[in-house]
C-alpha cells in the first residue's frame, strides 16, 4: 500500500501522540471503513425493502391505536 509523504507524516505524528504504530493506525482505519460499509449495505437493503414492499398503512394505524388503548389501561 502506498501513502503519500502527507499522511505518513500525520498517521507518524499521531503514533507518536497515541503511543500506537503506523500499522495499528492503519489497521483500525480500514477496520472501522469496512464496519461502515457493512453497515451502509444493510441501510441499503433496508430501504430497499420497504421501498419493494411499503409498510401496510392500515395495520400501521390499526397498531397505533392498539398502543393508546394499551398505554391508557395502564396504571402510572
Amino acid at each position: 500500500m502506498q501513502l503519500t509523504e502527507d499522511l505518513v507524516r500525520r498517521l507518524d505524528r499521531l503514533g507518536g501522540e497515541t503511543g500506537r504504530s503506523r500499522s495499528a493506525l492503519v489497521r483500525d482505519a480500514v477496520e472501522r471503513y469496512v464496519a461502515a460499509e457493512s453497515e451502509a449495505e444493510k441501510d441499503r437493503r433496508l430501504i430497499e425493502g420497504y421501498t419493494r414492499f411499503p409498510p401496510d398503512h392500515e395495520f400501521d394505524s390499526w397498531a397505533e391505536e392498539s398502543a393508546r388503548e394499551m398505554l391508557e389501561e395502564e396504571c402510572w
